[in-house]
């Protein structure tokens, strides 16, 4: 874990982001205007935190640990809203939070995963690797054109966040990923995702109207 501690805007949102990869936002609360506004003069970066299912309106409680996003693709429109894209960089804990300005703020901690290596995680890497591909060959079935296979990263923790990006789990699940600290960990726990999906993938493609989970979603 890192010592390195900044103070960052924090955006609570109803879904987890992690490094590597990006989501698209549309910004149209004031107070989040003011924040990408604050960002873009101070050339700063915001956190992405999930919201605690609990939480009300205007009185967000997110979970402690995030991702720092980057501003791309800034779009500023007529009416004062903003689309961009937020390209997750780094995990952090909240250390502490304020509410100074419109939006919530906090003190972080940048957040790193154990120095791991060996056989062990290399046998993970490549069965995560192999059943993720397998999971996109189901996955894409029904958009041949796409071609995300090819994205893939090879490096084990870049995987491991990747695949948790992707893999359709609750945002608590997703959360309990972004939190982990062992690489290995995070991807064993993929792995047993990855096995419990594909099949329930499958048959939810081959019989798309009597399976009661597909009707429910």
């Amino acid at each position: 874990m890192s010592t390195t501690s900044l103070e960052l805007p924090l955006f609570p949102l109803n879904t987890v982001l992690f490094p590597g990869t990006a989501i698209p936002l549309h910004i149209f609360e004031p107070r989040y205007r003011q924040m990408i506004a604050d960002c873009q003069r101070d050339q700063k970066p915001f956190g992405i935190v999930l919201t605690r299912p609990e939480s009300e309106h205007l009185h967000e409680v997110p979970y402690s640990v995030g991702t720092i996003a980057e501003i791309r693709n800034l779009d500023r429109l007529e009416d004062g809203r903003y689309t961009l894209m937020a390209v997750g960089v780094k995990r952090f804990r909240i250390v502490s939070q304020h509410h100074e300005k419109p939006y919530l703020s906090g003190i972080v901690e940048l957040l790193d995963d154990e120095v791991e290596g060996g056989y062990e995680l290399d046998v993970a890497t490549q069965q995560a690797h192999h059943l993720f591909f397998n999971y996109l060959d189901v996955l894409l079935e029904s958009a041949p054109e796409e071609d995300i296979q090819s994205t893939i990263p090879d490096e084990p923790e870049d995987l491991s966040y990747f695949i948790a990006y992707f893999v359709e789990v609750q945002n608590e699940e997703r959360q309990h990923l972004l939190e982990l600290t062992s690489t290995l960990q995070r991807l064993k726990e993929e792995i047993t995702m990855l096995r419990r999906e594909i099949p329930f993938m499958r048959q939810m493609l081959a019989h798309p109207v009597k399976n009661e989970r597909a009707m429910l979603n």
